[in-house]
């Protein structure tokens, strides 16, 4: 007799990591290989945090445990930071350090709702909240943005959600869309949230990334929210699994003790290396000229693609991503993912990947990588379109 494998388990693939591994299986290509599938920054972490890795690779306490919440200098690091880009008075003792922001979002979802609650999300939108909630036995809520109103969620959509959601999922800068909130349009689905007795998540882990205003936190507007982020976009810190949760008093114990039992701590060296790039202002310009590039890639590929493979999309206004209107190329992105890496050596991402309804006409294009090769890119996709549509 076979034994079960739990229903929680049979979850759809993370695709942009099945394109990584087709993509990592690749050898001696014709032409090198275009990297635009992953959210990962080619650049290196700030130099004050490989230093401070440096100076203590060979400190045997470096090597050990640390508190479940996180070291005492990197919560102190990150309060700090919400003081300066905000102008929020956070505690130290309200960071939650966890590995990576995914399992943040795990651990929110198991210490905020009950099995079967509904958690809304736009659509499209980063799949793997999508995933971790059926893990949790909880029930995604689709909502979904269209293109011509520029991916925009508002309180009149939220308006009409039948029911009313236990928690809601919201991301500026967005991942797949490059939307970017404005103050006014977050405080007013805080008040909405407030007033409806629904759980806000708020995922501003592509903040530092954008081109235009400046970022916006739900902390600024709610007391009751749950804020994530992580080192890996803006501090380009992707491999060292370091994000964080700011939460209200009365969740951080709930989440302390589910740390200790899910992971105990995150990376020691790790979080030594992010509490010296928190704390240094050459940190912040460092990245910041990263951010530069990011906008010149971001116009270069706009500039250069054709009109018939990017379609009709808003202009992304933060992270790093294009979500281009492939509908006049293709009508199955899976597919065409699997010619452009095979075909053309360029890895991209499925726009199934972030909305299963519509997605099949989309694709992802990530922009965080050299100029160079964002140039090689349009080339290689433009002359692909010319001679096969």
């Amino acid at each position: 007799m076979a034994l079960r494998v739990s229903s929680r388990s049979e979850l759809p693939s993370f695709m942009v990591m099945d394109v990584l591994e087709k993509a990592e299986r690749m050898k001696a290509t014709p032409q090198p290989l275009l990297r635009l599938e992953m959210g990962q920054p080619s650049s290196p972490p700030p130099k004050p945090a490989l230093d401070a890795m440096m100076r203590h690779i060979h400190d045997t306490s470096a090597h050990g445990y640390t508190l479940s919440r996180g070291t005492i200098e990197l919560t102190e690091a990150i309060a700090r930071h919400y003081g300066r880009w905000y102008g929020v008075d956070v505690k130290p003792e309200q960071v939650l350090v966890t590995v990576g922001s995914s399992l943040g979002f795990m651990m929110v979802f198991l210490t905020c709702f009950e099995a079967g609650d509904k958690i809304a999300m736009t659509a499209p939108g980063y799949s793997a909240y999508r995933n971790l909630m059926l893990s949790a036995s909880l029930e995604p809520m689709l909502v979904e943005c269209a293109a011509k109103q520029n991916w925009r969620l508002t309180v009149e959509t939220l308006e009409a959600l039948d029911p009313v959601p236990d928690g809601l999922i919201i991301a500026s800068p967005a991942n797949p869309t490059g939307v970017v909130m404005t103050g006014d349009e977050l405080a007013e689905i805080c008040r909405w949230c407030e007033k409806k007795g629904v759980r806000l998540i708020s995922d501003e882990i592509y903040h530092g990334i954008g081109f235009g205003d400046a970022d916006h936190s739900a902390l600024q507007y709610s007391s009751s929210a749950m804020v994530m982020n992580s080192f890996s976009k803006y501090f380009a810190m992707t491999g060292h699994r370091l994000g964080w949760i700011i939460a209200p008093d009365n969740l951080v114990d709930p989440l302390d003790r589910l740390a200790q039992n899910c992971f105990i701590s995150a990376n020691t060296l790790s979080q030594i290396a992010g509490a010296a790039a928190m704390d240094n202002p050459d940190s912040y310009r460092e990245m910041d000229s990263h951010v530069a590039r990011y906008r010149v890639n971001r116009d270069l590929l706009l500039d250069r693609l054709p009109e018939k493979f990017l379609g009709r999309f808003p202009y992304p206004q933060g992270g790093f991503y294009i979500y281009a209107d492939i509908s006049q190329v293709s009508n199955d992105s899976v597919a065409l993912t699997d010619i452009f890496l095979n075909d053309l050596y360029i890895a991209t991402t499925p726009g199934v990947d972030f909305d299963e309804k519509r997605g099949h006409q989309a694709m992802r294009l990530s922009f965080a990588g050299s100029t160079e090769d964002m140039a090689e890119a349009a080339t290689r996709i433009t002359n692909w379109v010319n001679q096969n549509t």
